[in-house]
Formats: C-alpha cells, sequence, structure tokens
C-alpha cells in the first residue's frame, strides 16, 4: 500500500520497477541507435527478419509490440531506403512476405553492435549467476502472465 492508504507503493512495486527498467533499456538503446538513423522499432524489424526471413506485416507488428499500421509505414520506408524487398504481389493469400537487403544487413550489424553494447552496460554489475537467475525469474513472470490470461478466475477454466 502506497503512504495513504490507498493504491500502490510505487517505491515497492515490481510491476513500475520492470516498467522502469524497461523504459531506461528503450532510452539507452534509443541513444545508440540514432546515430545510425535508426529507432528500436527499426532495430527489432530488421532484427526480426533476420532471424526469421520472410515473416508478414502483423508477424513483424507482434515482434516489434506496434500496431501493424505501424509496421506497414515503416515497412514502406525500409523498403523505399533499401533495406528490405517484399514482392510487388502475394505469392500466397494477401501475406507480403518482407526479406533484408544486403544494405539491410549491414545497417544491422552495426545496430546489434550498439544494441550489445547497452545490453553488457545493464548487466555490469551482475555476477554470471545472478544475470541467469535473473533471466529465469523474467521468463516465469512473463510465461505466469500469459497462461493465466486465457484462465478463468484463480486459473479455473
Amino acid at each position: 500500500m502506497s503512504q495513504n492508504g490507498t493504491g500502490i507503493d510505487l517505491e515497492k512495486s515490481l510491476g513500475y520497477l520492470l516498467k522502469e527498467a524497461s523504459s531506461a533499456l528503450r532510452a539507452a538503446m534509443e541513444e545508440v541507435l540514432r546515430p545510425l538513423g535508426m529507432t528500436v522499432t527499426h532495430y527489432s524489424c530488421l532484427e526480426l527478419l533476420a532471424q526469421r526471413p520472410g515473416l508478414s506485416n502483423s508477424d513483424l507488428a507482434r515482434g516489434a509490440f506496434v500496431t501493424r499500421q505501424s509496421m506497414n509505414v515503416l515497412l514502406q520506408t525500409l523498403e523505399r531506403d533499401g533495406y528490405v524487398t517484399r514482392p510487388a504481389a502475394a505469392p500466397v493469400g494477401k501475406v507480403l512476405p518482407t526479406r533484408l537487403t544486403p544494405r539491410g544487413r549491414r545497417s544491422l550489424e552495426k545496430a546489434t553492435v550498439a544494441v550489445r553494447s547497452v545490453e553488457v552496460r545493464m548487466l555490469a554489475g551482475l555476477t554470471d549467476t545472478e544475470q541467469s537467475g535473473a533471466f529465469r525469474i523474467l521468463q516465469s513472470m512473463i510465461h505466469s502472465l500469459r497462461d493465466t490470461k486465457d484462465d478463468g478466475p484463480c486459473g479455473a477454466g
């Protein structure tokens, strides 16, 4: 409880702390990506395509945590600037599979170095054991929230 007896004590709220950590991570990533002419969403899109070529707009939007509309605008820009290619017509259904170009791969390589430097900085105060523990704990939290969101009250259902 907060000092006035209602609500959440933000200083002791793990959810608030996670959001603050996420915000700090994003700001640090934006700072190192900006000189490369990228945003976190731009970087995320290229990284997703490097790992899974041919993803659709919807898949990329989910992976980058943005709307389909935002991703579509980004993809149009990336295609215009020569970072990705998409077929003029969908080979199957309505999905236009997107792939990185050589220029997109070179850009991603530079961005990956920058993003890794942020992660190294973020983890600098933790031992290997603490890093492994934090990783397991965060995965468990995600798993718990995703598992229970489809269930009824108290997990029944």
